[in-house]
């Protein structure tokens, strides 16, 4: 059997990710979607689409979709699904994960890497992050759950947009990339989506694409590139005072990207990488790198969710194209310079 994407959709209290869901369930799509929510604390989606009723933890829907609302624990409703799957009991293409507004998605994520069983019947697809474009300064500043889910995103959803002035969606913008460079924005209204932005976003695929919006490295190329730099203008929004941008918050989930030229003896690499994920790990949201690795042409692709760790071959480096390795660290007070010269000290 064909192995089941797994969406986390997380967000911070009414952000709107059960607006999101029920579009997605109601949406004539063509797809069959289970979808598992942690069922205390905001509204259930099943109160509107279910077609009836039931006390039973599974519950089919009027489109085809299932509902599925914990009791036990994640494990083990992602277990019951992929059994009933196997059965033939119940008919799904993808499952969804909807967490609480509470919760941190990194223990969610490593279930489906840590767990054999999930593992051999899910491929974690992406993690979906909804930010509520009124209450997100406030929450960004008081909960680090609503930091920690956007370091963890690999696509971040602006809603409620509307609610507020231009600028002050430009300057959440603008916060939101310093915290994760690596994910991608949309505003959304309502709910309305289009899957492609939802689904199949590959965002734990090792050989996808890394993904770091161009122009933060370009505005912020003074801060990143020169380790010297470092200690002079360690935090991004000290580049911005006077461009109207300036953060009067230290938000602790921080990003940064690591660039060099030359390349990395493995084995040093190996063992320091193994060594910071060892101590930081727990703070350690994402990371994720293309590096150039002495004694193959392949480039090398790596990603991490706190203490675990993976890597890949991935194509060839092309004949025109500057070898040059790019990583970038999301996660909360990261030790930034220890982290730069360990690194400068695996080059070969």
């Amino acid at each position: 059997m064909a192995l089941i994407p797994a969406t986390i959709l997380t967000g911070f209290l009414g952000s709107g990710k059960t607006t999101l869901l029920k579009r997605i369930l109601t949406e004539a799509h063509g797809q069959k979607i289970a979808v598992i929510e942690n069922e205390f604390g905001e509204e259930n989606i099943d109160s509107d689409i279910l077609v009836t009723e039931s006390k039973e933890q599974i519950v089919q829907m009027s489109n085809g979709c299932i509902c599925c609302t914990i009791r036990e624990d994640l494990r083990e409703a992602l277990q019951v699904l992929a059994a009933k799957k196997r059965k033939g009991l119940l008919d799904f293409d993808r499952v969804v994960i909807e967490t609480t507004g509470l919760a941190d998605p990194g223990p969610v994520a490593q279930t489906f890497f840590m767990d054999d069983e999930i593992a051999e019947s899910y491929l974690l697809d992406s993690i979906l992050t909804l930010v509520d474009a009124k209450h997100a300064p406030q929450q960004l500043n008081d909960r680090q759950e609503a930091r920690r889910q956007v370091g963890f995103a690999d696509q971040i959803f602006i809603s409620k947009s509307d609610l507020v002035a231009a600028d002050e969606t430009e300057a959440l913008i603008h916060r939101l990339k310093h915290m994760n460079p690596r994910a991608p924005q949309q505003k959304v209204h309502f709910g309305e989506v289009p899957l492609s932005s939802v689904f199949d976003l590959r965002g734990f695929n090792l050989n996808a694409k890394l993904d770091i919006d161009p122009d933060f490295l370009k505005e912020d190329d003074h801060d990143h590139h020169d380790h010297e730099h470092g200690e002079n203008c360690d935090h991004p929004s000290h580049a911005h005072e006077g461009h109207g941008h300036h953060h009067h918050t230290d938000d602790d989930v921080k990003s940064f990207v690591y660039r060099s030229d030359r390349p990395f003896d493995p084995a040093r690499l190996e063992d320091f990488l193994g060594a910071i994920v060892n101590i930081y790990g727990p703070r350690m949201l994402r990371y994720k790198g293309v590096l150039n690795m002495k004694g193959t042409e392949r480039k090398v692709i790596f990603q991490g969710v706190h203490q675990l760790m993976g890597s890949d071959l991935g194509p060839a480096w092309g004949a025109d194209e500057a070898r040059q390795s790019r990583m970038v660290f999301i996660g909360i007070e990261l030790p930034r310079e220890i982290l730069e010269q360990g690194l400068d000290q695996c080059l070969v």
